[in-house]
């Protein structure tokens, strides 16, 4: 994206691959169903992230309403299809920042931010000129644009980024947008162009991975005071996470392939079992209507151990049981 291009976004939007050239700044909704004005539908410290990420303090979780790539199996629906949130200005966010940071945050964590990345960017350098300190986390699906995520660039420490598929016939059948192994390549290798090799800080010392981060295979289930892993705080790099669908393990596999062989220990891959099939769902996509068994997670992750995969978190236990998806209630906004 120029920067000609950027100052026009409001009226012919293409933030995002959808290239949907809407004009926000007139209320015409985007594919992501939202304006020019930000809308959020949360802001609250958040435990159920990589433990490196929310610690035993917790992450400072920001929810964005709306989305760019709308999968039919998506746990946050409600923001996802814009129905819940508050519109807020971007010195409101800036605020909301700081508040998070007061409260303890190890970081502030955007959450689904792609379609409003311009104000997010603006609402990051105001915050980090009243003393905004922490770690930023950008928490995205992985469609996104490299002309973008260039604006961001200076302001974001971590990126958690999604891989969801390889396949541009599952993108397309899951998130009508089989051009999205293509875009999620080229975003992921701008993230790691922008952030570099992983560094954490354990007990308040900066090391850097591999090696020193040691994670291992790391368990995710527990949001605090499971072990010592709560104290191992990521400051800067790249989680890639891939959700496992039912039925999909080869192309799971896929994708575990794909980082390894391409990033190595570069980044850090987590691979999450809580797939939870949403009302409905099972009508329409029949093989998407029950949860992952133990045995196809265990099939993926044991290739990523065989692959060669250290950097890494796994999950155990019957997590889709469990709530990950908070209340969205406009806490904090």
């Amino acid at each position: 994206m120029q920067m000609a291009d950027l100052k026009s976004w409001r009226k012919d939007c293409t933030l995002c691959p959808r290239n949907c050239h809407a004009d926000r700044s007139a209320g015409q909704l985007g594919f992501c169903r939202s304006s020019d004005r930000i809308r959020a539908a949360r802001a609250a410290l958040h435990y159920w992230e990589e433990p490196c990420i929310s610690g035993e303090d917790g992450s400072g979780a920001v929810f964005f309403s709306g989305c760019s790539l709308g999968c039919v199996y998506c746990q946050n629906r409600p923001i996802a299809e814009g129905s819940v949130g508050k519109e807020i200005s971007a010195e409101r966010l800036a605020e909301i920042f700081l508040e998070l940071q007061g409260q303890g945050a190890w970081n502030i964590n955007l959450i689904t931010a792609a379609h409003f990345v311009p104000q997010v960017a603006e609402s990051l350098r105001t915050a980090k000129s009243q003393g905004l300190k922490i770690p930023v986390v950008y928490n995205s699906s992985g469609y996104e644009k490299v002309e973008t995520l260039k604006l961001l660039e200076g302001l974001v420490d971590i990126y958690l980024p999604d891989l969801k598929y390889l396949d541009p016939a599952l993108a397309k059948r899951y998130s009508s947008a089989p051009d999205y192994p293509q875009a999620a390549k080229a975003a992921l290798a701008e993230m790691v162009r922008q952030a570099g090799r992983p560094v954490f800080a354990v007990r308040g010392k900066e090391e850097n991975a591999p090696g020193s981060g040691g994670c291992g295979m790391q368990e995710t289930d527990a949001p605090k005071g499971a072990g010592g892993e709560e104290n191992l705080r990521l400051l800067r790099g790249v989680i890639v996470r891939h959700l496992v669908l039912p039925g999909q393990t080869e192309a799971s596999k896929e994708v575990i392939r794909y980082l390894y062989e391409t990033y190595g220990d570069q980044i850090y891959i987590s691979i999450l079992n809580q797939y939870t099939p949403m009302p409905g769902v099972g009508e329409a996509y029949p093989e998407l209507g029950r949860k992952l068994t133990q045995e196809e997670y265990d099939s993926v992750v044991d290739y990523a151990i065989e692959t060669g995969v250290e950097n890494g978190f796994i999950q155990e236990g019957e997590t889709a049981s469990e709530s990950f998806i908070p209340a969205f209630d406009i806490t904090g906004i």
